[in-house]
C-alpha cells in the first residue's frame, strides 16, 4: 500500500513552543561552553516526480538554495512509483529516512508528500513558506559545533568538527547535484519539465563525534559519484535524529 498523507496547515502556530523543545535531545544537550555563531540550516525535502503538489515545494527549495543560512536538500522518494511515473531520482534510502523521521512522532511527522524537514527535527508542508521560514530562524539561533571543510593540496577535503556535546553523532556526507531538469512523462505530472535542486545521489557516513576536536578526512572521489557536483555534511545524531550542524561543502 502506498504511504501518501497530506497535511493540513496551522503548523506555525505550534513553533511558539520553542524550537530547543521540538528540536529534542540534540539542542538541549548541546554545552553552554559551544561558541554562538551563525550556522546554516539543513533543510530537506522529501518530493516526488509522480506528485503533483510537489513543485511548489520544489520551487521553494530551489529558492531557498540562494540563502547562505540555509543546507538546501532534495530527497526523492520511491512510493509514489507505481502510480504511472517511476521517479528516476528517487532512492530508497530517502524513503527509509522520511519513515524514520516519522516513527520518532511529533509535530508534522508523518510519510507525505511534498514534506520538509527542519535539522531533522521539525516536519511541515514542503510549499508552507511561511512555516518553513520561521523554524529555519528559529533553528539558525540555536547554538552548536563549529563545521570547517577545507580542500587539500591533493584534491581531497577535511572536516573540522569542534563543539561540545553529549552521545554519539554521524558524519555524515551527502553527495548533490545542484540542478537537474526532469521531463515527466506520465502520471499527475505528466508533462512537465521541473527542475530539481540538491538532488541526493550519493549519502556516506564516514564518522561518528561525540563532542571536542575532530578532523575528519573525505576522499575526493566521494564527492563526485553519481554525477554529483557539490556536496554537503551533516552532524546527526544516529541515522535519523536531530540534526546540530551542516556545511555546504
Amino acid at each position: 500500500m502506498i504511504e501518501r498523507r497530506i497535511v493540513a496547515g496551522g503548523l506555525l502556530a505550534s513553533a511558539c513552543l520553542g524550537i530547543t523543545a521540538l528540536f529534542g535531545v540534540s539542542a538541549a544537550r548541546v554545552g553552554a561552553q559551544n561558541k554562538a555563531h551563525s550556522a546554516p540550516v539543513a533543510v530537506e525535502l522529501f518530493t516526488s516526480q509522480g506528485c503533483s503538489s510537489c513543485p511548489p515545494a520544489d520551487a521553494l527549495l530551489e529558492r531557498l538554495v540562494t540563502n547562505p543560512n540555509v543546507v538546501a536538500i532534495t530527497r526523492p522518494v520511491t512510493y509514489w512509483d507505481n502510480l504511472g511515473w517511476k521517479d528516476t531520482l528517487a532512492r530508497e534510502g530517502n524513503t527509509d529516512l522520511q519513515r524514520a523521521y516519522a516513527a520518532r512522532g511529533g509535530a508534522g511527522a508523518g510519510v507525505y508528500t511534498p514534506q520538509i524537514m527542519v535539522q531533522g527535527s521539525y516536519g511541515a508542508v514542503g510549499s508552507n513558506e511561511n512555516a518553513i521560514r520561521s523554524y529555519i530562524a528559529a533553528a539558525q539561533a540555536q547554538i552548536g559545533p563549529s563545521v570547517i571543510t577545507n580542500t587539500t593540496a591533493n584534491g581531497d577535503r577535511t572536516i573540522t568538527i569542534d563543539g561540545t556535546a553529549h552521545g554519539r553523532f554521524n558524519v555524515t556526507v551527502l553527495a548533490l547535484r545542484s540542478t537537474v531538469n526532469v521531463r515527466i512523462g506520465r502520471g499527475e505530472n505528466g508533462g512537465s519539465v521541473i527542475r530539481y535542486t540538491n538532488v541526493v545521489v550519493g549519502e556516506h557516513v564516514i564518522a561518528a563525534w561525540a563532542g571536542g576536536h575532530a578532523v575528519v578526512s573525505l576522499p575526493a572521489r566521494v564527492l563526485h559519484e553519481g554525477g554529483a557536483d557539490r556536496a554537503a555534511v551533516l552532524i546527526q545524531q544516529g541515522n535519523a535524529g536531530p540534526i546540530l550542524a551542516a556545511r555546504i561543502m
